[in-house]
């Protein structure tokens, strides 16, 4: 046999090694781990992982600027941390946040929300900050019951107003459409597909920014997504930017890989059945999706659902346009609406 047939073989052997362990790495990513026999770690990769992380948020958190009080609540899906703010006896507002982040994502709205209501900022149990799902979340159904079991225990009754931004938006569309009878007034900020199917321009760039330094998330995900607030160039739009992308390098640094939820779309029945009286914001710039369309679609489908376009603002718009934001929520939840359609 030639040296050269020898070392085809060969290669052919170890590519074939190659794809098979890369099929079984994939495979073993979608697999439904049992977390009952967790490290006491987990969710973080090690507890030099979890020392660091938490660390590193409990500093951010000293820029929250609000007195509120951090609790943590105890449900089957395990422990849900939040901060809890303004008068006691105010209706209560809870904050769903975006994906791969958590409640400090309200800094800049929560001075203005809390001196109306009794607001609940949420660490999402299935993502990052001090919240952890000690069982299984397999898909929209777990959120929910989570987040309902949570409403229960911290005995909010059935007058909830519920905001949530991006992925905390798609997860209040969940949740507005399985328990609607617990909600007052509901907010979707720029939510995370819900109205119109992600792009797979979002898919690719996603991908290039988890390559393992602070550029490709800086340059291919948060100046894309937040392009408004990068345009601005300022010292404290830079700083934001800054945070913003080492938030994401620690997240990704820190915990181990746990499967996504995928979002969905919302079907034209859903839409037509939504009564609770709701509020859509998206900014101009929305880069995952047309602002206008996305507006056009809750207005032939669903007109009892309140809709506006926020001016100079994209995926950022709670932060770029934070006074705008907190003007707009705080006037439509601060007044009677009628949802019935004639």
């Amino acid at each position: 046999m030639s040296l050269l047939k020898k070392f085809l073989i060969g290669l052919g052997v170890l590519l074939s090694i190659a794809i098979v362990a890369a099929v079984w790495f994939v495979m073993s990513l979608f697999a439904d781990h049992d977390i009952s026999n967790a490290p006491g770690h987990y969710p973080f990769k090690s507890e030099t992982a979890k020392h660091s992380y938490l660390e590193y948020y409990d500093q951010r958190a000293q820029e929250w600027p609000v007195d509120s009080e951090n609790i943590t609540v105890i449900t089957s899906y395990g422990s849900t941390f939040m901060r809890v703010s303004g008068p006691k006896n105010a209706p209560p507002l809870v904050l769903l946040p975006s994906t791969n982040s958590n409640s400090l994502i309200w800094t800049t709205n929560i001075s203005a929300l809390s001196k109306h209501y009794h607001v609940y900022a949420l660490d999402n149990i299935y993502d990052v900050g001090r919240s952890v799902n000690r069982r299984n979340i397999r898909g929209t159904e777990d959120m929910v019951a989570w987040l309902n079991e949570l409403f229960t225990v911290l005995n909010l009754g059935n007058e909830i107003n519920l905001m949530g931004l991006s992925f905390g938006g798609w997860l209040t569309s969940q949740y507005l459409l399985k328990h609607p009878e617990r909600l007052d007034k509901v907010v979707l900020l720029a939510p995370v597909a819900t109205i119109i199917q992600i792009p797979g321009e979002w898919a690719w760039r996603a991908i290039i920014s988890v390559l393992p330094h602070r550029y490709f998330m800086r340059k291919f995900m948060v100046e894309w997504l937040f392009a408004d607030l990068s345009s601005k160039n300022d010292d404290a739009s830079i700083t934001l930017l800054d945070q913003l992308v080492e938030d994401a390098m620690m997240s990704f640094k820190s915990y181990t890989f746990r499967m996504p939820i995928t979002p969905t779309v919302l079907t034209d029945s859903e839409l037509q059945e939504i009564s609770v009286p709701t509020l859509f914001l998206v900014g101009k710039n929305e880069k995952l999706y047309d602002a206008q369309e996305a507006v056009d679609r809750f207005n032939n489908l669903a007109p009892q659902i309140f809709t506006d376009i926020v001016p100079e603002a994209g995926h950022d718009l709670s932060i770029v346009q934070a006074e705008l934001i907190n003007r707009m929520v705080l006037e439509f939840l601060g007044k009677s609406i009628n949802t019935d359609v004639e």
